[in-house]
C-alpha cells in the first residue's frame, strides 16, 4: 500500500511538473523560463524535477511529446470524418499544418523543439505518427487508391512533408499568409501518388 501511494505521488508530482512547465515554454520560451519559478509553480523542488526529468531538456521532452500526442490524435479525429481512407489520409495532414497556427504548439513543438532537441524525425511522438501513416498508405497501395510505391518511402514523405510544412508555418512572419500554400502543396504533392489520375479529388 505505501509502495503504492509513493507510486501515485510521482505521478502527481510528474503531472504537476508538466502543467507548469506547458505553460512556462508557452508563454516565456524554453530558453527564457526559469527552472526555479517553474518548480515553485509546481509547489515542488529542483529535486524533484531531476527525479522525473533528468533535466530542463528532458522536461521540455517530455512537454513535446505531450502536445506532440495531442496533435496526432486531433489530428486523427479530423480524419475520422472523412468520407474515404484517400480523404483521411489528406484532412490528417492538413490538419497537423493548420495547428501550426496555435501559439502553444508553435511555441512549443514546432520552435523550441527542434532548436533543443534536434530533428524531429527522431522523437518518439513522431515515429508514433509516421507508423499511422505507414499503415494507411499500405491500406491504400493494397487497395489500388495510391500507385505501386514503397509504403515506407511514401509514408516518409508524406509524413516529412505535413512535418515540414507545418515547421515553416510556425517559423514564418507572416503564419496565416503562408498556411494555405502550405497546405496547397501539400495536397499537390500527395495526389501525386493516387494510382488513376483521372479520379483525383478536388
Amino acid at each position: 500500500m505505501r509502495a503504492s501511494r509513493r507510486s501515485e505521488t510521482m505521478e502527481e508530482n510528474r503531472a504537476k511538473l508538466l502543467r507548469a512547465a506547458r505553460h512556462a515554454f508557452a508563454t516565456k520560451g524554453f530558453s527564457a523560463a526559469s527552472m526555479d519559478e517553474l518548480t515553485a509553480d509546481a509547489g515542488l523542488t529542483r529535486g524533484a524535477l531531476y527525479h522525473n526529468f533528468g533535466d530542463k531538456k528532458g522536461l521540455l521532452a517530455a512537454v513535446v511529446a505531450q502536445v506532440d500526442g495531442e496533435m496526432a490524435a486531433s489530428a486523427r479525429k479530423v480524419a475520422e470524418a472523412a468520407p474515404s481512407a484517400w480523404e483521411a489520409l489528406l484532412a490528417e495532414g492538413t490538419a497537423y499544418i493548420e495547428m501550426a497556427l496555435d501559439p502553444q504548439v508553435r511555441r512549443i513543438v514546432l520552435l523550441d523543439g527542434p532548436a533543443v532537441l534536434g530533428d524531429p524525425s527522431t522523437w518518439p511522438s513522431q515515429n508514433a505518427c509516421l507508423e499511422l501513416t505507414r499503415q494507411a498508405v499500405a491500406g491504400l497501395v493494397a487497395g489500388g487508391v495510391m500507385k505501386p510505391v514503397d509504403v515506407e518511402a511514401a509514408a516518409r514523405l508524406l509524413s516529412g512533408a505535413a512535418l515540414n510544412a507545418a515547421l515553416w508555418v510556425a517559423a514564418s512572419d507572416e503564419p496565416r499568409a503562408v498556411l494555405p500554400k502550405a497546405i496547397e502543396a501539400f495536397r499537390a504533392m500527395a495526389t501525386g501518388l493516387l494510382a488513376e489520375p483521372t479520379s483525383r479529388p478536388s
